[in-house]
């Protein structure tokens, strides 16, 4: 009752009318008095354009509100947002109001650098597999809004960006997930600490576990710094065998050390859990078998979801039947005994690098490049030259990509694609690639950078590399 009288006649304004924010219009509707909307873009905006950063609008705007949600898409440091906290006018994401709003279904919640919409959708696959209705939500697929306010659901499944969660305070998850923290999007945030601290939000009132990854101890310590529900307890997941209190591999086998036992069982240290092997996550990886990282969110899942109290039996079930997305690490064919694998969403360094972690030394051919947005790949190179037999390198610009393999790996061959003729770059690039390789090998897509240089869209990107690869004769 006092969630919905906040907003019982509030001057609400919502900024962005993509999905979430049609999404918020729709669920203001009968509760807010004034729904005002503003987007740069969209035509049926009630503020648009250049009137968006008008300083005499904006100040407008602020001035008649009570509160101001915010799409993820807008950096705190728009005129709008800054206006707002300067006249103490609330700013809440989606995902804030969601919470004020929802049902009484617990969260599930995952945020990192990369993998997370792998691991939420491997924890929906798990939640399914125990029986429960739930729904892969926040981040991806439905808006978090939406799916909070469905009484049929029992748990969700939440993907959480560091934009949303920058403007989400009173959420408190059942159990939260930071699968890893690398240098991203510091242009919205402003510096790596406040990037990372973002993430760290995810972990604020957790009710029974905050997971974290045991090889990123930023990871940990956003665990210690943050302010979690009495009894709340520090779960890492690894790829070596778990501690007490922790899931990870022994040889090929997923154990629980961490939710096996009741906590008062005199015997729970010296005991575990197998939740599934690695022969379980084959149809997930090539010839080497899954990749470390897909291993990594599979155990980071399998956490959330034995945090909810889900069986061993219904862990392996779901990552028996987990189908992993188009563009993420899928083996598009093996030709000749070399394996081509598609990993275009890999759009950053840190993704790039676990994509190419999972080739055996010296036979990975690999095909990178594209926007940089500023960012470095010395350390990618640097830490994954011995995986490489060669490289290619697309992108209108490929100076960042063949200057840092110059320097870190310069005894791997490096072939340029000429970006004058963008319709047969991928061609051109699969071609050069498959020259380079030999049997045993993987051709790998994973650029380390966006594709808006030359592609539509990651997804374009993956589709003409596939494209390529099944032409080969």
């Amino acid at each position: 009752m006092g969630r919905q009288l906040r907003l019982t006649g509030a001057r609400v304004v919502v900024a962005g009318l993509g999905v979430t924010g049609r999404a918020v219009v729709a669920a203001l509707a009968g509760r807010a008095a004034t729904v005002t909307t503003v987007d740069g873009r969209a035509g049926d905006a009630d503020v648009t354009g250049a009137d968006a950063t008008d300083p005499r609008v904006v100040a407008g705007l602020v001035a008649d509100a009570d509160l101001v949600v915010a799409s993820p898409g807008w950096a705190p440091s728009t005129p709008l947002l800054t206006a707002a906290r300067q006249a103490e006018v609330p700013v809440w994401s989606e995902v804030e109001l969601a919470w004020r709003l929802r049902t009484g279904a617990p969260w599930l919640a995952v945020t990192g650098t990369n993998g997370k919409t792998t691991t939420v959708q491997m924890l929906a696959s798990i939640l399914t597999a125990a029986g429960l209705r739930t729904a892969t939500v926040g981040n991806v697929g439905t808006p978090v809004l939406t799916a909070a306010q469905d009484p049929d659901l029992d748990v969700l499944a939440v993907e959480l960006s560091s934009f949303q969660l920058h403007h989400t305070t009173s959420m408190t998850a059942e159990a939260a997930a930071v699968l890893n923290v690398a240098d991203d999007h510091l242009d919205w945030h402003g510096s790596a600490q406040a990037y990372a601290a973002d993430k760290g939000r995810i972990y604020h009132g957790a009710q029974v576990a905050c997971v974290y990854n045991v090889a990123d101890p930023r990871t940990e310590q956003l665990v210690r710094d943050a302010e979690v529900a009495d009894g709340a307890r520090a779960v890492g997941f690894t790829l070596g065998p778990p501690g007490p209190g922790q899931l990870g591999l022994v040889e090929d086998v997923l154990v629980d050390r961490a939710f096996h036992a009741p906590t008062d069982a005199p015997d729970r240290h010296r005991t575990a859990a197998e939740l599934a092997t690695l022969d379980d996550l084959a149809h997930l990886g090539g010839p080497q078998g899954p990749p470390p990282h897909v291993v990594a969110n599979a155990l980071a899942a399998a956490a959330l979801a034995r945090a909810h109290g889900v069986d061993a039996r219904a862990v392996r079930e779901g990552l028996r039947s987990f189908s992993a997305d188009a563009h993420r690490a899928a083996v598009v064919r093996t030709l000749d005994g070399v394996t081509y694998v598609d990993d275009s969403k890999a759009t950053n360094a840190h993704a790039a690098a676990a994509s190419l972690a999972a080739c055996a030394p010296g036979t990975g051919v690999w095909i990178a490049g594209g926007l940089a947005k500023g960012a470095s790949f010395d350390d990618l190179v640097a830490g994954r030259a011995d995986r490489l037999r060669a490289a290619v390198v697309i992108g209108t610009d490929p100076t960042p990509f063949v200057d840092a393999l110059a320097r870190h790996a310069p005894e791997v061959p490096v072939t340029v694609i000429d970006p004058g003729d963008t319709g047969t770059v991928m061609r051109r690039a699969v071609a050069a690639a498959r020259q380079a390789a030999r049997a045993g090998d993987t051709v790998l897509l994973a650029p380390a950078g966006a594709s808006m240089d030359q592609f539509a869209s990651y997804a374009a990107r993956g589709e003409e590399f596939a494209s390529a690869v099944r032409d080969l004769t």
